[in-house]
């Protein structure tokens, strides 16, 4: 798998840092329904997401 370095830029950092943790990422509006969306990033993840998705990808074909 690739190890490219992860790194945060400093105005993502102080945006971060500035949100309430109960904010949503994301909120989509589909019909009627309201998505809201969350993330949560591990510290301690040693998988780029680059890597993830490609695992994701991966698994998806292999139940195909």
């Amino acid at each position: 798998m690739n190890r490219e370095p992860r790194t945060m830029q400093a105005a993502d950092a102080a945006t971060v840092s500035r949100a309430p943790e109960n904010t949503p990422a994301m909120v989509k509006k589909i019909g009627k329904t309201t998505y809201k969306v969350h993330v949560h990033f591990s510290n301690t993840s040693t998988e780029t997401m680059s890597d993830k998705i490609k695992r994701m990808l991966k698994n998806e074909i292999q139940q195909m």
